[in-house]
């Protein structure tokens, strides 16, 4: 059973990061795109981020079965360090793509702005999730 829950752990954890790292050409063709292709790009993006959204309740549920079922204590450094940056990260998702993207339709949105931001919010949330990644998987004793 241990096994099943890992899987499943390492399969959302791919689901959770891959889309960002295909949002990166997404986001900077937005500057240059017309209209309808923006709209379409727009689209794939709040797919992505409703995907990866998904996905991560799948990492957290995996993940408290994997510690309940296994050795590591909830006090353990590594998974104390990887609950703060979930944490922080649950919040950073929820305000940094969807309230952006909404303003894209918004009549006279500085759109450059909003690229920028919106590019800035996706290599935050890729750090974020690759020091959660490195937490898992290093194992850090940290204290």
């Amino acid at each position: 059973m241990y096994r099943i829950l890992l899987y499943i752990h390492v399969s959302s954890a791919i689901l959770s990061v891959g889309p960002f790292f295909i949002l990166i050409p997404i986001v900077n063709k937005l500057g240059t795109a017309h209209h309808g292709v923006q709209q379409a790009y727009i689209g794939i993006f709040r797919t992505s981020v409703r995907l990866v959204k998904h996905a991560g309740h799948v990492l957290v549920g995996s993940g408290i079965l994997l510690i309940v079922n296994s050795h590591w204590a909830w006090t353990t450094s590594w998974v104390v360090a990887t609950l703060a940056v979930m944490g922080g990260s649950v919040f950073f998702l929820a305000r940094a793509f969807t309230p952006v993207l909404r303003k894209f339709d918004e009549q006279g949105a500085d759109q450059h702005f909003l690229i920028r931001k919106l590019t800035r919010s996706v290599w935050i949330y890729l750090f974020l999730l690759m020091l959660m990644l490195w937490f898992m998987v290093a194992k850090p004793v940290l204290w």
